[in-house]
């Protein structure tokens, strides 16, 4: 593996901010570190960096520690949240800083400059200020600075936080043509979910200060590890005490679940219901427009689930009944998330396999 974390632990006085925290990836990978505020990301990217001083553990990079070695020295580029330009250097000059801080020759310089303005399509814009410039455009050139010494490892802390949500749109797909295009093995923090699966190949997930589970977006969305990831990937309803659920009697008293929507199906009055031993009663409380579907919230066995719903398909309206299906949920087994089949489905639904 290329980069590789063993171990490693951090406290700033009482707070534990990384707990034991291990993962490696390989050369070439984009990967996120996705967790809620406070859950260590930051902590641990900076201490990659150099930036922070693990109390424990080790950090390699190509097999070797790096934990001796100074910031400047371990072969990393870093792009910041906030872009930190240097307000009074243009562009070319904020690009240049890494490479003139090595005394690297003047042409070599321009020649970098010159291919890294044109890799971020900014070739024009070389002696705009930073104040001139667009979110979009800081932070191009922010990730520009941060490959002119044609570093190792790129890491970026929260990239597109500063920026409003149609260019974030645009700068995530952007990253993830140039990374991949470029080779490098990056690895950015985010608490966006959405972000984290669009743009990585790999997943790190956060809680606490400790690492829940590691993975590929779809392993870690099809099969969450944990009740915290069960509950952070994705957009689930957490229940507790769902044994009164059709197809889920006999579960723990007071046991806990998480339904994704994908897991609900609802019959309209006078559609054919399938699987009728396997329904139950349900009341419609609210639609949301969705663009291609609605959002419908139903209230089933004194539960409150969300769902699909085609515009294809019955209109429905609030305050109207309905049937109600629900294919498996996860259950959540003490530290363990567990994903569990309708039982009446898989003793009578026909051979149905529902299928994320």
């Amino acid at each position: 593996m290329f980069v590789e974390l063993r171990e490693v632990s951090k406290r700033f006085g009482s707070f534990e901010a990384a707990r034991k925290v291990g993962f490696s990836l390989a050369k070439g990978t984009l990967a996120a570190l996705l967790g809620p505020s406070g859950s260590g990301k930051t902590t641990i990217l900076r201490m990659i960096a150099g930036l922070e001083a693990p109390d424990a553990g080790d950090i390699l990079v190509d097999g070797q520690s790096v934990l001796g070695l100074a910031p400047t020295r371990r072969g990393i580029g870093f792009v910041f949240q906030n872009y930190a330009l240097f307000r009074y250097m243009t562009v070319f000059e904020n690009i240049a800083f890494g490479l003139r801080a090595q005394k690297r020759p003047k042409a070599e310089v321009r020649d970098r400059v010159a291919e890294l303005l044109a890799l971020i399509g900014l070739e024009e814009l070389g002696g705009r200020f930073p104040a001139q410039l667009s979110g979009g455009q800081k932070q191009r050139v922010a990730f520009a600075r941060a490959l002119a010494p044609r570093p190792r490892i790129l890491l970026l802390d929260e990239p597109f936080a500063a920026i409003d949500a149609k260019v974030r749109r645009e700068l995530r797909s952007w990253l993830r043509r140039m990374i991949g295009h470029l080779g490098i093995t990056s690895l950015f923090v985010t608490h966006d979910q959405s972000e984290a699966i669009e743009v990585a190949d790999r997943i790190i997930v956060t809680n606490g200060g400790r690492v829940e589970q590691a993975g590929e977006p779809i392993e870690l969305y099809r099969s969450p590890a944990t009740p915290f990831v069960a509950r952070f990937i994705g957009e689930s309803t957490v229940l507790s005490g769902y044994g009164g659920l059709r197809g889920f009697e006999g579960a723990p008293e007071g046991a806990s679940c998480a339904i994704r929507p994908e897991f609900v199906r609802l019959f309209a009055p006078g559609e054919p219901v399938q699987f009728e031993n396997s329904v139950q009663e349900g009341l419609v409380e609210g639609l949301a427009f969705r663009g291609d579907a609605l959002e419908v919230t139903v209230t089933v066995g004194g539960f409150s689930l969300a769902t699909g719903y085609s515009l294809e398909r019955p209109p429905l309206s609030p305050g109207q009944a309905v049937k109600v299906l629900i294919y498996r949920l996860y259950a959540f087994d003490g530290d363990r998330a567990v994903l569990v089949g309708n039982r009446l489905l898989a003793n009578g639904g026909g051979g149905y396999n529902f299928q994320i």
